[in-house]
């Protein structure tokens, strides 16, 4: 028996290819960070206070409009054209973000903002939902975690463009392109995705969900064959179709039934608080602020822009290690490990800014920095990834999209609040700000271990058994133990 098969080949390109959707939303964040110290942007956008940088980087998160926008499209027209039309308003927003000049600059750029937000919103929710459900149970981590891979590539990507244009600066006009042309290259991947998308399957779980059984039948039997046998896809599929007319025929159909229904609303607000915290623990700062904290620790622009490219591509491999991990270890144990990492990141930062103000010594400086990498690390190997597969595998196919739509507002939440909270912190209390964040990373591990249930491991469909068991309700017994599902070149004894 071949030990790659034609569903491993086939599930790998598909989730590699999803996440260049991811990249676009990366690149989007990573080429921000460079473009807020650009001397051209600042030029442009005139007087640019830490108060309006800060509004040009939340209202990106209040543009994603999770809720009313991206749970619609999933529903009705299909992950893949959920993404589609994700990434064609991506595309709108950064042409409004290249465009902006003269005395309406700012306002444009808010605009641009905003319409890439809608677009990220789309993305940021549709690529690991189609990743979720196409995934067998025993692999579905890694292959969601492939969505923060794309992610992290994406805003390395944009820190590195954004350290090369840099160098593009020999004169006004040099100056005044080159982070408009930063800006652009996020064009090529908008294409690249866009024009593939039409071309892959639909996931079996939405086709069964809109009475297209032929449809489904094919697309998991080619997501499925070589590692599994006929009648393992058989069972699987009639799992899936229990499962979705079992809650068809629920009250699930309305919006209101995640807040009414008591086994649903346990799970969403628990993915609500995990997307809320992915943010709080400070990620949002140190994804857009980066440069802008290393310039602090008396780092020159252009070395703060290769430091945060450096920084950023470390966490790639971060997260390829945390997709190799999450479904041995499971999700509660990578992300409570991220926030021990997270938490002795910014405590450290936070006491040696008070001890040594002012970067009177450079070995703290030095400490400070490799200390901001050791918390770019754990949040690569626990909420960066971990929070999108706990909240696109803990739902009923029937409000899947809604549940993650409206679970990532709470990221979305959490990252305004950071990104406004950030700069005027650092701008009035100094290094202080980090034992706030450090307080939130560290009180964010007994909320993990108490209130999250270990979900590695088990098919989409037993989420329900899972939930009911673990918060009292009449379902079934279930084993805490089961195995899940595995392909048949692999053996029970070699997961052992």
């Amino acid at each position: 028996m071949a030990l790659v098969t034609k569903a491993d080949i086939r599930l790998h390109l598909l989730c590699i290819f999803f996440a260049v959707g991811s990249f676009v939303w990366g690149y989007n964040v990573g080429i921000l960070s460079s473009v807020l110290v650009h001397p051209g942007f600042v030029k442009a956008m005139g007087h640019l206070t830490p108060s309006r940088k800060g509004v040009i980087t939340a209202i990106y998160y209040l543009g994603t409009c999770y809720i009313f926008i991206s749970h619609p499209a999933s529903d009705l027209f299909g992950r893949r054209y959920a993404a589609l039309a994700g990434i064609f308003t991506v595309a709108v927003g950064s042409a409004f973000e290249c465009g902006a000049t003269g005395s309406g600059a700012y306002a444009m750029m808010i605009v641009g903002r905003i319409i890439s937000g809608i677009g990220v919103g789309m993305l940021s929710t549709s690529v690991p939902l189609y990743q979720s459900e196409v995934a067998p149970a025993g692999k579905r981590g890694k292959y969601v975690v492939l969505n923060h891979v794309g992610f992290v590539a994406g805003l390395a990507a944009g820190f590195w463009v954004g350290y090369a244009v840099t160098f593009w600066d020999a004169t006004e006009h040099d100056v005044y392109v080159s982070w408009r042309v930063s800006l652009a290259v996020i064009l090529i991947p908008c294409f690249i995705f866009g024009v593939g998308l039409p071309f892959l399957p639909e996931t079996p779980r939405w086709l069964i969900e809109h009475g297209h059984y032929d449809a489904a039948h094919k697309s998991l039997y080619w997501l499925r064959e070589g590692s599994f046998t006929d009648t393992e896809v058989d069972a699987e599929l009639t799992h899936i179709r229990e499962n979705v007319e079992q809650h068809r025929a629920s009250s699930e159909s309305s919006w209101l039934s995640l807040f009414r229904d008591r086994n649903l609303f346990e799970r969403l607000w628990r993915a609500s608080l995990l997307q809320f915290m992915a943010q709080m623990c400070g990620a949002t700062a140190m994804k857009y602020y980066l440069p802008t904290l290393f310039a602090n620790l008396g780092l020159p622009i252009r070395v703060t822009l290769m430091a945060g490219g450096i920084e950023s591509t470390l966490k790639i491999g971060m997260t390829v290690i945390e997709m190799l991990l999450i479904d041995r270890l499971g999700r509660r144990v990578t992300l409570t490990a991220g926030c021990v990492a997270m938490g002795l990141g910014m405590l450290i930062n936070g006491v040696l800014g008070q001890v040594y103000p002012d970067n009177t010594n450079s070995a703290a400086d030095v400490v400070c920095i490799v200390f901001i990498f050791i918390y770019a690390l754990g949040y690569s190997m626990g909420f960066g990834p971990a929070a999108w597969v706990y909240g696109s595998e803990i739902f009923p196919t029937s409000v899947r999209a809604r549940g993650l739509n409206f679970s990532a507002s709470g990221g979305a939440i959490g990252s305004i609040v950071v990104a406004q909270v950030w700069p005027v912190g650092i701008d009035t209390i100094g290094s202080k700000i980090y034992f706030f964040f450090m307080a939130v990373n560290f009180v964010c591990i007994p909320i993990i271990v108490l209130f999250y249930p270990e979900t590695k491991g088990r098919p989409l469909e037993d989420m329900d058994l899972l939930f009911n068991k673990s918060f009292g309700g009449a379902g079934e017994d279930i084993d805490e133990h089961t195995e899940p599902v595995l392909p048949k070149n692999v053996s029970r004894q070699s997961q052992n």
